[in-house]
């Protein structure tokens, strides 16, 4: 028994001895356990890991610019150019069908008179006062909209407004001439005018005309005259102002040629 211990210390021994021998000669050999690879990557993430903690405290500390559509960085006006559209009839084509839809789907059922007009205030919203837009003398319409349809036109009426300032014109408000229509309305207008439909969108609430050749100067008391601004550069704004509103399907809009004016129903 002890002559086998003995062989076992001799041999543990000398393994060392050996394996200190091979230290000595080739001290490539003994790595610190870490490949270049491994090192390659602990550097890299390290190196990420400084820019997103860098980042992150940028973004915690550094004040975010708010950037406005009236104001350049340097504080000067922004001043966008007027491009109005391709063209009025292509781009706003929708027609009494595809309006009456719209219609009959939001509106309220047609009124007969003004006196039944009265009875229904409960479901309409009076639009004739507001800063956006002028409401013109109305001989056959009441200045009455369905809640829905009186939003959609002053949301026309700012849009309006904030790109006459991007655009560095003299603030305008557009003219409404035509809105809630009762039944004895359509036909005391079919006398005047036979291309008047019977079957009107603006007996429902939700359809109003913008004249596109008269608009209104905003004149502030005290200040001197604002320079006039011809009709066609308003139009041309207002055109810019319908297609978005349009195209974010807020409403249908028909041009009308001999009418002089946008035909709105709201969707």
């Amino acid at each position: 028994m002890k002559k086998h211990k003995k062989t076992y210390i001799k041999f543990f021994f000398g393994t060392v001895i050996l394996l200190a021998v091979v230290r000595l000669v080739f001290p490539s050999v003994a790595g610190s356990g870490t490949s270049e690879t491994e090192v390659d990557t602990l550097a890299v993430n390290k190196q990420q890991g400084d820019t997103i903690k860098d980042t992150h405290v940028k973004d915690t500390i550094g004040i975010v610019p708010v950037e406005s559509k009236f104001f350049k960085p340097d504080g000067s006006l922004v001043r966008n150019r007027i491009l109005s559209v391709p063209g009025f009839s292509r781009t706003f084509p929708d027609n009494n069908d595809v309006q009456m839809a719209s219609a009959k789907k939001y509106g309220v059922s047609p009124v007969q008179n003004r006196s039944e007009a009265e009875q229904r205030k409960s479901e309409l919203v009076y639009i004739e006062a507001s800063p956006y837009y002028h409401v013109d003398k109305l001989n056959r319409s009441i200045p009455y909209l369905v809640p829905r349809a009186a939003n959609l036109l002053n949301e026309i009426g700012r849009a309006f407004y904030d790109s006459l300032q991007t655009k560095g014109v003299p603030l305008h408000k557009f003219i409404v001439t035509s809105v809630l229509r009762t039944n004895d309305d359509v036909k005391k207008l079919r006398r005047y005018n036979v291309n008047a439909t019977e079957n009107s969108c603006h007996l429902y609430g939700t359809t109003f005309d913008i004249c596109y050749n008269r608009y209104v100067t905003v004149q502030p008391p005290g200040e001197p005259q604002r320079r006039a601004v011809r009709s066609d550069s308003l139009k041309w704004i207002l055109s810019e102002v319908l297609r978005d509103m349009r195209m974010n399907n807020r409403c249908y809009v028909k041009y009308e040629v001999k009418q002089g004016c946008y035909h709105i129903t709201v969707r």
